[in-house]
């Protein structure tokens, strides 16, 4: 529905595709078409892509998305909507959220899904995107584990987190894991159409079409009317009775937003939502999105000194913030006034990320505060490939310096399983796989 809607509003496909393409999976196809759903014409995209058996980790795909040639904006928003993602599924089966697998929402068309969409977003040049209230439905419905309560408790996670308003109003799955990600991600707030000056509208249809309202997704994108000024915002909205918007504001002060006004609720990856403009009293996300600095900004580290946090918390501790976003993190082992020991912990992310790490920070160790600088970064062209070791996936991450091969990493956790399986000694599965990936090149 996120694609059709974009497509509907302007958005070339063929660049979806193309954002889609850089991932360097199976065969992933975009089609969109038109349809009609109580009369109203939209467009419906769908995703065709292959089955497969792969069940993949939270660090798998993190890996892939950075790896992939994607612009900032769009690998910063999938990363985004994966990381709550990961954190929702870690919080619903009680396990750390490196160890999460992602089943469905794991599956080559949802991966696309969340691409693609962000890809479109970027592509709008949207600043601000406000959604309205978020539809989920009730009822039960089927996932890998068995029988699951609707909301699924993912969609609960993801959406409290994000600080989003939410109903049931329909005996039905009305959204997903996957589309409540990739309203968490890029909303910077939520409340009624904003006041605005439509520029363009885009209409996404779900593949359900239930009889008693229209399973659309509406996308308005248009120039906010302030008391200073005209800026661009966007409105989101999706389902019956209630109403989505979304605000944007574009890169050069004459900037293009979306309004969604969505009809209906799908079981298409979306979520029933109405954006508004973010401002002063927008929840604590939104405002943390609000002033989240250009992509282009440099790389940052955040750091604070820990004394009184139990040790065997912090390998789960730096889990969660590289599950927030994070690039990397690590400890210095240090001694604090009065002789006492400590942990400073170090944590590398993008300024993209800054309110996420910081939440996560407070959330995961005893901290009360802590300090930042900007940092000069060079980092080798990244790709990611997977290698077969007799039956068991390795994912690799590959490093280039002008086109040159220079580094092959083997994903320790794929190897440690695949050594357990195999009976092997662990460092024989590591140079098996190292081995098959310098083939490659």
């Amino acid at each position: 529905m996120f694609l059709g809607a974009l497509v509907d509003a302007g958005v070339d496909l063929a660049m979806m595709q193309a954002a889609v393409d850089a991932l360097g999976t199976e065969p992933i196809r975009l089609r969109a078409k038109k349809v009609t759903r109580h009369g109203l014409v939209a467009v419906k995209v769908d995703v065709e892509a292959p089955e497969v058996a792969t069940d993949r980790r939270w660090r798998s795909i993190r890996a892939m998305l950075e790896g992939a040639d994607l612009d900032a904006a769009v690998r910063d928003l999938a990363l985004g909507a994966f990381a709550r993602l990961a954190a929702a599924e870690a919080a619903a089966h009680g396990i750390a959220e490196e160890d999460v697998h992602f089943h469905e929402v794991g599956a080559l068309d949802s991966i696309a899904d969340i691409v693609g969409a962000a890809a479109g977003l970027a592509a709008l040049g949207i600043e601000r995107l406000t959604a309205s209230t978020v539809t989920v439905g009730g009822g039960t419905t089927r996932g890998s584990h068995g029988s699951i309560p609707l909301p699924a408790p993912a969609v609960l996670r993801v959406l409290a987190d994000a600080g989003a308003p939410v109903v049931g109003a329909v005996p039905y799955e009305a959204c997903t894991p996957t589309g409540a990600a990739i309203v968490a991600a890029a909303a910077a707030g939520y409340g009624s159409l904003p006041e605005l000056v439509v520029d363009r509208i885009g209409v996404g249809a779900g593949g359900r079409d239930p009889q008693e309202r229209a399973n659309l997704l509406r996308l308005i994108v248009g120039h906010e009317v302030t008391p200073a000024r005209r800026t661009g915002s966007a409105h989101v909205h999706r389902g019956g009775h209630d109403h989505g918007d979304a605000s944007g504001h574009g890169p050069h002060g004459h900037s293009h937003g979306a309004h969604g006004h969505d009809h209906g609720h799908g079981h298409d990856h979306s979520a029933h939502e109405h954006v508004a403009p973010a401002s002063e009293h927008a929840p604590p996300a939104a405002q943390a999105h609000q002033g989240s600095p250009a992509p282009s900004a440099k790389p940052v580290v955040i750091e604070t000194n820990v004394d009184d946090l139990d040790p065997r918390v912090w390998p789960a501790a730096l889990a969660a913030l590289l599950a927030a976003g994070a690039s990397d993190a690590w400890l210095t082992p240090i001694f604090m006034k009065k002789g006492r020991p400590a942990h400073t912990v170090h944590v590398l992310c993008r300024p993209e990320m800054i309110a996420a790490v910081r939440s996560a920070l407070v959330r995961h160790t005893t901290t009360i505060g802590m300090r930042s600088y900007e940092i000069e970064k060079y980092a080798l062209e990244r790709q990611y490939k997977h290698v077969n070791v007799d039956g068991h996936e390795i994912g690799v991450k590959i490093a280039l310096e002008h086109g040159e091969v220079v580094n092959a990493s083997v994903e320790y956790e794929d190897a440690a399983t695949a050594a357990a399986a195999l009976g092997r000694p662990l460092k024989v599965v590591i140079a098996q796989a190292t081995a098959l990936a310098a083939e490659e090149y």
